[in-house]
């Protein structure tokens, strides 16, 4: 079924949005990124192209991939343009399930018969927004991860109705992109999520309480039990927002051991979300960098 794929609609020029379209157009996809800003659409051009640059120079990126991937890619401010060829449409918006059933609602309107669809969201119901597509069996979940062109897992997760095709298709593109593929079956948080939600929540209850400095927290999670990042360095990457969002609903849906801290709910109201905006828990410059304290 895969090579039925050619052309991918990438909805949401965002961090994630964006390296989703950086791995589809590496893959030799057709690549749509659609977004309604068009400022947000050169962001996202730039960044790929230096991500693609910076691949080429640490020699990770054959250049005449890079080349191709370059032109692969096309920015899209009108929706119907942005989908009305594409084979499969992912949608990578902000974590609100209203915001993405809206969202699939308006491009089942404009897709292809035989378009498959796939979301990007890290927690939420993957069946709901099947069901507002009207085309249920041909949707599923594919959970990527930040940074995308450098994290190698996808997780597919299956809904209530999608077809094993699909689930098919999917994992071949996946594979086409040089991922790792795991599939899992709708749960609230998937596995990802869920596991990570809790170490991060927990981190900032020892912060609370006084157990450690977040940089120590940071330090013993990647010396102690060989985390890439520690928790307070990983939100701030996800952005806090997104994390408390994450916690909300699975504290909705699976109970107390979910509650988000009221430090990270402090942070947020204080508009301190992370890397994105330059103050998380930690405070970046210009270029991204940590700033020392």
């Amino acid at each position: 079924m895969d090579h039925q794929i050619s052309t991918i609609a990438v909805l949401g020029a965002g961090t994630m949005g964006r390296g989703i379209a950086h791995v589809a157009a590496q893959a030799g996809y057709s690549t749509h990124l659609y977004d309604t800003s068009a400022e947000a659409l050169k962001k996202a051009e730039a960044s790929i192209h230096k991500n693609l640059a910076k691949g080429v120079e640490l020699k990770k990126v054959d250049p005449q991939v890079a080349e191709r991937a370059r032109q692969s890619l096309g920015l899209y401010d009108n929706l119907l343009d942005a989908v009305e060829r594409a084979d499969l449409i992912i949608e990578s918006v902000p974590e609100s399930i209203n915001l993405k059933i809206e969202t699939f609602r308006g491009v089942a309107l404009h897709a292809p018969e035989h378009a498959l669809f796939a979301s990007n969201t890290s927690a939420l119901s993957i069946t709901e927004m099947a069901a507002a597509t009207g085309r249920p069996q041909r949707f599923a979940g594919m959970h990527f991860f930040n940074p995308v062109h450098v994290m190698k897992l996808i997780e597919l997760i299956r809904g209530l109705e999608t077809s094993q095709e699909t689930i098919d298709a999917l994992h071949a593109v996946g594979e086409r992109m040089g991922k790792e593929i795991v599939v899992v079956n709708e749960a609230p948080g998937f596995v990802t999520s869920r596991i990570n939600a809790l170490i991060g929540n927990e981190a900032f209850r020892m912060l609370q309480e006084g157990v450690a400095s977040a940089e120590d927290i940071d330090k013993a999670l990647k010396l102690g039990l060989n985390h890439p990042m520690g928790p307070f360095e990983m939100v701030d990457l996800v952005g806090l927002d997104v994390r408390l969002s994450i916690l909300e609903f699975l504290h909705r849906s699976l109970g107390e051991a979910y509650r988000p801290n009221q430090i990270l709910v402090q942070h947020v109201r204080a508009g301190r979300l992370g890397r994105k905006v330059g103050r998380g828990v930690y405070t970046y410059d210009e270029n991204g960098e940590r700033v020392k304290a």
